[in-house]
């Protein structure tokens, strides 16, 4: 029996034919001749959702194309996934791939996919940093205060997570080894209870992207104290980052890019991602982005496909350190 691979291998050998031997010589490949789907692996709404329905305007006033998306949600982004490491590879069915389905779920989850074998990288879209933050009656001011705080309370504290195994959880994990404090986890079935929660005076520590965090933070109602990234936010100058304040390997972000399954031909990977990061220099683009605190990030395909290998490679080592494998 075939594997999945070798499948999509077969159908990428088909999809190579039909779109450029077909063409005659020194003519434009027909690709695209008919509508492309971009699977967006969630319900409709947030960062996932927008960032597909943006590409799949764009891109298709790009293509001559129509571009619809599909949202498949379920499973953590399982179910999306799934749909399309299986579709054929032509260019055709594209993902949202994001932290979770290519980042953190690799890392503590054994998934019904390969995260790297059964996709293709085609451009990385953009990411938004993660943003510590805690309540406003908590009697700190700074990062250096909470951890002594937090080591002073002797493992009293509990932070909140959008669930376990999501970067709010795995982002505070990290946090915890780097500063020699405890505090207990409390997962949520989602980032807006686990705000609701720590607005409420629940928990004293939460780690939400800065999308999520920044209408609590503008409002009074929560403190931040740093930002993950290599430099500071435009929407937080005066937000410092975690490396300013001594702690290194917090660069990582909730980020967003469009995959495709494996095999995908090449010479469609290289117009596809020509065109993502031609659309990611327009300035009107780069303010829709900003709505979700979304900073344009492009790179070639291998450039992406790297960054999605240290970005698995980052959480595995963290969740095997920390002991954290989900079965469900």
């Amino acid at each position: 029996m075939q594997t999945l691979r070798e499948r999509a291998a077969a159908l990428a050998v088909v999809a190579f034919a039909t779109a450029f031997v077909a063409a005659p010589a020194g003519a434009q490949a027909p690709y695209p001749n008919r509508n492309l789907r971009i699977i967006a692996p969630v319900q409709p709404g947030g960062g996932v959702d927008l960032v597909a329905r943006t590409v799949a305007d764009r891109l298709g006033r790009a293509l001559g194309q129509s571009v619809v998306v599909e949202n498949q949600s379920g499973g953590g982004g399982v179910v999306g996934s799934l749909a399309t490491a299986r579709a054929a590879p032509d260019g055709y069915t594209l993902m949202v791939g994001y932290v979770g389905t290519h980042g953190t779920n690799p890392a503590v989850r054994k998934l019904p996919y390969d995260a790297v074998r059964d996709f293709t990288p085609v451009a990385m879209v953009g990411g938004t940093p993660n943003v510590l933050i805690v309540p406003t009656a908590m009697p700190v001011a700074t990062l250096p205060e909470f951890v002594a705080y937090a080591k002073a309370q002797a493992g009293k504290l509990s932070y909140g997570s959008a669930g376990p195994g999501t970067l709010t959880h795995l982002a505070m994990e990290q946090f915890k080894v780097a500063a020699g404090f405890e505090a207990t986890h409390v997962a949520y079935r989602g980032i807006g209870p686990a705000i609701a929660d720590i607005l409420g005076g629940q928990t004293q520590a939460l780690f939400p992207g800065l999308a999520a965090g920044l209408p609590h933070i503008k409002g009074g109602k929560v403190k931040p104290l740093a930002v993950t990234g290599r430099t500071r936010h435009r929407l937080l100058p005066d937000v410092p980052t975690f490396e300013e304040l001594g702690y290194r390997g917090f660069d990582g972000v909730q980020w967003y890019g469009i995959v495709g399954p494996a095999n995908l031909p090449a010479p469609i990977v290289k117009r596809l991602n020509d065109e993502i990061n031609r659309m990611l220099e327009a300035p009107d683009l780069r303010e829709r982005l900003a709505g979700e605190a979304l900073e344009p990030m492009p790179m070639t395909p291998d450039q992406f496909g790297q960054y999605i290998r240290d970005d698995i490679a980052r959480w595995s080592k963290l969740a095997k350190d920390r002991g954290i494998e989900l079965t469900d």
